[in-house]
Order: structure tokens, then sequence, then C-alpha cells
């Protein structure tokens, strides 16, 4: 055991020592907040487009104010939205009810404003002449204060409205796409009225929203469906991505660490003086104290951050982990998916002389991961569909499928089935593992199925 634990301490402060680490450490929650951040942000740096409306002869009269009062109609429905969403969040923040207000601006900012044509555009005909003078106003010709991002020329023909938009930008579609509803809602209330019906009836029938609540007995007061409810499937979810980044972060790591200490002769001296089998249990156990050093880092900073900003829920996700042990069943299932992952990604870089080879065993092991989590998301809504539970009991798709299904409570047999099948598949997993590990790390051979079995059979002689 202490030759394990001085291996183990000695891979995790290879790399806990190193500036790399801590940067990516410190660097990752920075990150991650800015990355959650930006969207808003480039929302909010998006230009508000000036843009000109103009009727091109009598038929097309009516069609500008038509756009107008779509846009009116839109900014009336944004707010709307925008001040219902801005207050049940500061209702479930518990923050004062003049919060909400403050965000509600920003929420419901528009793209885009209606203004007066410039004189010489509007008195202009049709023809070159036009377009070029089009072109001056949408580009750099015209000074800044007086420039136009988009210009729009109405029509009407025998099928209808149409339009024809200059935008200063070529991939810039936002008036073309706001500028054909309009229309096409223009050309709906006429075909309406012309019919005998009254557009408004229409419109306040499209603007109906029914109110429809969802019951279930499963709930938390065996009524309503809260978000409270839904939150052990959203935990389920985020643990099962959890281990897949943990196997993805951490067996990568292992490989390359198995592999750079392989060429440089190093494994050799340390298998005079250990075993296989604690060689490998040692890197693993290092590797995975490095991975969840890091966890614990941005997790506390993540519970932190929940804590100031959402107590309530923050209250919640500790009343479902706390509910039952779920808490223990998914640390379980983290253990044993990564131990199964780990030892055989360790094997691998014993096989391996150069990252060329390890990327060519990796594009196998990367389709085994794929699975279980695009099956995942539909153990969300069907957690005992047939194919789900049949999928649980496969050791490599047990810790991932498993944990997404425990909160919603499957037969104690499942858990405890599964459980010990990943965890015997994972001993084994390590048994094997140590004998290929030693088979590989004395030998120039890449691997193959001839020299894994040859490793099976010989190698823990």
């Amino acid at each position: 055991m202490s030759r394990i634990l001085l291996i183990a301490r000695r891979e995790f402060m290879a790399y806990a020592r190193t500036v790399g680490f801590w940067l990516s450490l410190l660097a990752f929650p920075m990150f991650a907040v800015l990355g959650g951040a930006i969207p808003f942000l480039m929302d909010n740096a998006d230009p508000v487009r000036a843009v000109v409306l103009i009727e091109e002869g009598p038929q097309a009269a009516g069609l500008a104010l038509a756009v107008e009062t779509r846009l009116a109609d839109e900014a009336e429905r944004m707010a709307e939205r925008a001040r219902e969403a801005a207050q049940a969040a500061a209702e479930r923040a518990g923050a004062p009810p003049g919060t909400a207000e403050s965000a509600i601006a920003q929420m419901a900012r528009q793209r885009m404003r209606i203004v007066e044509a410039p004189a010489d555009l509007a008195a202009a005909s049709s023809g070159e002449a036009r377009d070029a003078l089009v072109r001056r106003y949408l580009t750099d010709e015209t000074p800044e204060a007086q420039r136009l991002d988009a210009i729009v020329f109405l029509d009407r023909n025998a099928e209808g409205p149409s339009a024809r938009v200059w935008a200063a930008r070529a991939t810039d579609d936002t008036v073309e796409d706001f500028v054909r509803g309009a229309l096409r809602d223009a050309n709906r209330d006429a075909v309406l009225t012309e019919a005998g019906i009254d557009p408004a009836v229409v419109e306040a029938t499209d603007r109906f929203r029914p109110e429809v609540t969802l019951f279930s007995p499963r709930s938390a007061d065996g009524g309503e469906v809260s978000f409270r409810d839904r939150l052990p499937g959203i935990i389920g979810l985020a643990f099962s991505f959890l281990l897949w980044s943990l196997i993805i972060t951490g067996a990568s790591i292992l490989l390359n660490s198995v592999m750079e200490e392989k060429s440089n002769k190093i494994l050799e001296v340390l298998l005079s003086s250990a075993s296989p089998t604690e060689i490998l249990t040692g890197k693993v156990l290092g590797v995975a104290m490095l991975t969840v050093s890091v966890l614990l880092v941005w997790g506390g900073i993540g519970a932190v951050g929940l804590a100031m900003s959402v107590p309530e829920t923050a209250l919640d996700i500790w009343d479902v982990l706390t509910t039952d042990g779920l808490i223990f069943y998914f640390l379980a299932y983290i253990v044993g998916g990564y131990l199964m992952y780990a030892v055989l990604f360790a094997a691998i870089g014993a096989f391996c002389e150069t990252p060329r080879d390890a990327q060519t065993l990796m594009g196998p092991i990367m389709m085994v991961l794929v699975i279980p989590i695009l099956v995942v998301q539909f153990a969300l809504v069907n957690p005992d569909a047939p194919m789900v539970r049949f999928m649980s009991w496969v050791p490599f798709f047990t810790p991932f499928l498993m944990a997404a299904r425990a909160p919603s409570g499957p037969p104690m047999v499942e858990i405890f089935g599964t459980m010990a099948g990943m965890f015997a598949v994972a001993l084994l997993m390590v048994w094997l593992a140590g004998r290929a590990f030693r088979a590989g790390a004395l030998s120039d051979v890449k691997l193959s199925w001839k020299t894994f079995g040859q490793a099976i059979a010989g190698g823990g002689r």
C-alpha cells in the first residue's frame, strides 16, 4: 500500500507543481462565466439598425405603415415577456420587486428602428441613379451620422406585397426577415378583410396563450410539478456529463503520462521496485486525486456563486442530493466508471510510443463513450424504457445511464445489480490491465489483438 501511495503522490505532484495546472485551474471558472456572458454581451453590442422605408408608387400605399405597426407590436410583446421573466427571476432570487424593472429595458431591446428617408433618396426615381444613391448611403461614402443600415423599397404586385431590401452588410438578414414577416401579416389582413373577417379577431386569436399546468403524483406535494421536481433529472444529467468529462480529461492525462515514462525508460525503473498492479493503481489514484482537486475548487466556486445568487435553488439542490442517499449513488457510479476507463487508458499507453499510436486506439473508445451520452438524454424523459434499462446493465454504459436514472427511483435490484456488475468488471479490468501494462511497458511491441492476448496470458509471469 505504501508503494501505491508513493506512486500516486508522485503522479499528483508531477502536475500539481506546474504553472500550467494552476493557470488552467483558475482560468476555467473565469472563462465559464465569460462564456455564459458572451451571448448577452454580444446581443447588447449588436447595433440598432437605422432602416428607411420607401413605398414605390400608389399601389404600395399602406405597406410602410404595416411594417411600422408590426415593429411597435413586437416591441410591446417583448416588453411584456421581459417584464414577466424579470419579475419571476427576481421573485425566485428573493430580490426586491424594483430590481426586475432594471432588466426589462435590456431584455426588450429591439434591433432596428425606422428613420425618415433622406430628401434626395425619397425624391429619386427608380433606376441606376437611385441605386448609386442607395449604395452611397449604405457605405463609407456617407458620414457615419447620416449613414443607414438598410433601405427597403416596398411594392405590391398581383401576388401580393413584395420588397427589395438593401443592407449595408451582405450577411445581415435581420431586416430582411422582419420585413418578410410584416408583409406576410399585411397580406393576411388584406385577404381576411376581403373575406369579411375582422383581422383584429384573428390577431387576438393568435395572441392567445392557454394556461396549461402539469400535475403528477410523483411531484413533491403530489400535485403540481415545479422546478424542484425537475431538479433531480437535471442533477442526474449533470453527473453523467461530469463523469464523461472526468474520463476524457483524467484518463487522457494518464495515457500521456504512461507514454512519456515509457519512452524515457522510467517505467522500467519503477517495475524493478513495484508490481505492475501497484504502479497502475498508484497512477490511477494520483490522476484521480488531481481531477478531484480541480473539481473541488470548481465545485466550491460554483456552490458559493449559486448560494449567493439563488439561495433557494441551492438549498433545493442540496435537498435532492441528500434525499435517499442519492449523492452516494452518484459517487459510486463515478468511482466505478472512472476506474474502468482509467486503467484501460493506462494499459493502452503502455503499448504506445507516440501520440499518433494512441490516437488510432482512442477512436473506438471515444465511439463507445459517445453512445451513453446520446442515450442519457432519452433516459431523463423515459428512464424505464426497455432499451435504457437493458443498456444500464452493460458495465461500460452503467455509470452514465444509472447516474441519470437514479433520481427517478429505479428498483433497488437494478441499482445494486448494475453497481455490482460495474465494480466486478472494473476489478477485472484492473487485473487484465495490470498484466497488459507490464507486457507493454517492458517491450517495444505495438498493441494488436495478438500482442494483447499474449500479454493477458503471460504478462503476469
